[in-house]
């Protein structure tokens, strides 16, 4: 019987609201001067008290309706204990009962929770650093903490232990990515630490068919894999992690329970401490803030009017003009490109014609703003009007390209003057005729050619060919 790897995830995203969770510092993950902004509150000095951040509790309730998530009436924050220099309190205040979502799903795997909580601060090892002109070399030895993200809203998401792939681990966290973009509560940019995704993984060869129900020790021994900042690594750390198990237990060891990190430039994880469990954090709820009766707050009414359409709802509509897989998943990545496209589809309606506009849009104008994102869309009615004229044959398709990132309509030679200049083609050429009749086909590729050269790019290539056969017949 083969090893099956079962895999859940826990994925941390800051959110993007104004001030801390339970402060008003500043929330601004660009910041770049460490601890600059922080308060008494959010360093725990004391006599201090915490006031609940009510949009980032907000975030969170929308983020559990677009994932068709039971949110909570009732609701309350927990001290989680545990000693760390990033935590100032000496305890992290979060969610442990009573979260703020429970249940729901996302392509297909199962969520446990959705919960909120204060992040901690960042620390900077030695080698890590490379601001020498702030610190002195005597201590890129030593670890510092910037105390600037403790406190920021974290939004964290638990999925149930249903998950048998790396790449399926690794749709779910793009999917969640474009969810919490589309909302607009959080940027969620994993090479910036916004969004965090650590991967328990287990492999076993006992069979079953319902993970979620399953009991852990039919599962195999998971272990917790942190230190992953792309999606790309989260896949390759989950692969690698599954195979180190594997080998573990061909060659009759165990799997020990533990946290380990993921070396993205070795490729491998690596052991960093003891796993722990939820008694080891000796939760408690925090005396400082009230609970709270959700539908009691007004602000908290009627939130599912502010869900826009979601990504699957939009892949679900492109995918319905016929358009590739590809082009559909990068307008879902796209916002700008996604509008254009859509002001574009009311004008020109018949499937051709969207195709034709769809091709221009994910290869010309995205390219061209892929090298400078500031460059600005062509306006949607002379885009429409290239469209429709490179239909009708009146553009070749560089013209076309041309005109639309020029936002120019490219000059186009008049039909009148087109038997003319191939009279003249021929006259000039008749060997290539000789061999066009004798039936080499590229020679009449090469007339096409000295048309377009001779017109300085204005003709119509398939006018030029389609007289030029009806000359030589």
């Amino acid at each position: 019987m083969e090893y099956k790897p079962t895999i859940g995830l826990e994925i941390h995203a800051e959110l993007a609201t104004k001030s801390k969770m339970f402060c008003g510092c500043k929330n601004d993950p660009d910041e770049k001067k460490p601890n600059v902004n922080i308060c008494p509150v959010c360093m725990a000095h004391p006599g201090t008290l915490p006031v609940i951040n009510k949009e980032a509790v907000k975030s969170v309730l929308r983020v559990g309706l677009a994932l068709g998530g039971t949110l909570a009436d009732y609701t309350e924050w927990d001290r989680k204990n545990y000693f760390y220099p990033d935590i100032p309190k000496g305890y992290q205040i979060s969610q442990y009962k009573f979260p703020l979502v429970s249940g729901g799903k996302l392509k297909g795997v199962e969520i446990t929770r959705v919960h909120l909580e204060e992040d901690t601060a960042r620390s900077q090892h030695g080698t890590s650093r490379t601001d020498l002109d702030i610190i002195s070399r005597s201590v890129l030895d030593e670890s510092l903490i910037d105390y600037n993200r403790a406190g920021v809203p974290l939004m964290e998401l638990v999925t149930e232990p249903v998950i048998t792939s790396a790449k399926q681990a690794g749709d779910f966290a793009r999917e969640l990515q474009l969810i919490l973009r589309y909302l607009g509560v959080a940027e969620a940019n994993m090479e910036k630490g916004e969004m965090r995704v650590e991967a328990n993984v287990s492999v076993s060869k006992s069979p079953r068919t319902d993970l979620k129900d399953a009991p852990r020790s039919v599962l195999g021994t998971k272990t917790e894999v942190k230190n992953i900042n792309s999606f790309r690594a989260v896949e390759k750390a989950i692969d690698y992690e599954i195979e180190r198990q594997i080998a573990v237990l061909e060659s009759g060891e165990k799997v020990i329970q533990e946290t380990r990190g993921w070396d993205d430039g070795k490729g491998v994880t690596f052991s960093q401490r003891k796993k722990e469990s939820s008694h080891d954090y000796r939760y408690f709820p925090d005396p400082d803030l009230p609970k709270l009766w959700l539908s009691k707050i007004e602000a908290f009414k009627d939130l599912k009017e502010t869900i826009p359409e979601l990504p699957q709802q939009k892949r679900e509509r492109l995918t319905k003009l016929d358009l590739q897989s590809q082009d559909v998943e990068q307008y879902l990545n796209d916002s700008n490109l996604a509008n254009f496209l859509d002001v574009v589809v009311t004008e020109l309606k018949t499937p051709a014609l969207i195709k034709i506009a769809s091709n221009f849009i994910t290869n010309d104008i995205a390219g061209q703003r892929k090298k400078n994102p500031d460059w600005p869309l062509s306006t949607p009615n002379h885009f429409v009007a290239v469209v429709r004229r490179y239909q009708a044959g009146e553009l070749s398709s560089p013209q076309a390209k041309s005109s639309i990132l020029s936002g120019a309509m490219a000059e186009v030679a008049s039909t009148d003057t087109l038997p003319g200049l191939v009279a003249n083609i021929i006259a000039a050429n008749p060997k290539v005729i000789a061999e066009y009749k004798a039936g080499k086909e590229p020679a009449l590729q090469f007339l096409v050619g000295q048309g377009m050269k001779e017109s300085k790019g204005s003709a119509n290539p398939e006018g030029l060919r389609k007289l030029i056969k009806e000359a030589v017949k």
